[in-house]
């Protein structure tokens, strides 16, 4: 089954559809199409007389977030595979469950090897991935996708998915990025800057994905407080990360352009 177009999904969101104009869109048997779209994470609950995201249901601290990370041998998920996957769950704003594995890759470029310290006598080591994908993917279940650079993450892991013969995702998602240049104002967003910054994770290994999955779990403990308070449901918070102002990025400091400049001079 194929997903929405953005204006049901949009629908489903907000004020719901209508159980029969929504049944009348699913392949029949309809039960049975509903069962699917949940087993890819779609998280669709019949509210009354309408279908609709259960996330716009439920408030933002009974909401169950997956952090996920992954590191990849390289950026397209048409040639490359990921060689590493780390995830947090994340309920009432405590961490409930991890999971994290490296994924058996023949072929990693020396330039990622240097940047994740991943090398190929480590994951020649490490379980197949179809296990890992069908592993994860009784992780995270229908929880809100969260990831730094979501977008990235979740078109990754979703197609290892299909690769390995599983459907492709659907679960709803939050970015960080988003939400962070919305409440927090920085330089720069990146997960590495933010940390240093803020100071979320003091035993974080950048470029692991399990440890970059905790400093974006932090990240985004950080970031809940800060949006207003109309803000009640997981939906509207997703939608707040998306549409509402970005936050006007601060100048760096004059010590870190001396600095640059300094470098500009000796280089």
């Amino acid at each position: 089954m194929k997903a929405f177009e953005p204006k049901i999904v949009s629908r489903l969101a907000k004020a719901g559809i209508p159980k029969e104009e929504f049944e009348a869109l699913l392949p029949p048997p309809s039960d049975l199409s509903l069962e699917l779209l949940k087993a890819r994470g779609m998280n669709i609950v019949l509210n009354g007389k309408y279908y609709c995201f259960s996330t716009s249901l439920t408030s933002i601290s009974d909401t169950l977030f997956c952090i996920v990370d992954i590191e990849s041998n390289g950026s397209k998920p048409t040639r490359h595979q990921i060689i590493e996957i780390g995830a947090v769950k994340l309920l009432n704003g405590k961490i409930i469950d991890t999971y994290e594995s490296l994924v058996y890759c023949q072929e990693i470029p020396k330039q990622i090897q240097e940047i994740t310290g991943i090398g190929t006598e480590q994951t020649l080591k490490a379980p197949g991935l179809a296990k890992v994908m069908h592993e994860f993917h009784l992780f995270l279940g229908d929880a809100v996708f969260v990831g730094h650079d979501a977008k990235f993450d979740y078109n990754f892991v979703s197609a290892m998915m299909e690769r390995v013969g599983l459907e492709g995702l659907l679960n709803r998602s939050l970015c960080t990025i988003d939400l962070a240049e919305r409440t927090i104002e920085s330089e720069r967003y990146g997960l590495a800057y933010l940390n240093d910054q803020l100071e979320l994770y003091k035993e974080a290994t950048h470029h692991r994905a399990l440890s970059d999955a905790m400093t974006t779990t932090k990240l985004l403990k950080r970031t809940l407080p800060l949006i207003p308070k109309s803000i009640k449901n997981a939906e509207e918070l997703i939608a707040f990360s998306k549409e509402a102002k970005r936050l006007k990025r601060l100048k760096p400091s004059p010590k870190i352009v001396e600095e640059k400049s300094e470098e500009e001079e000796r280089g």
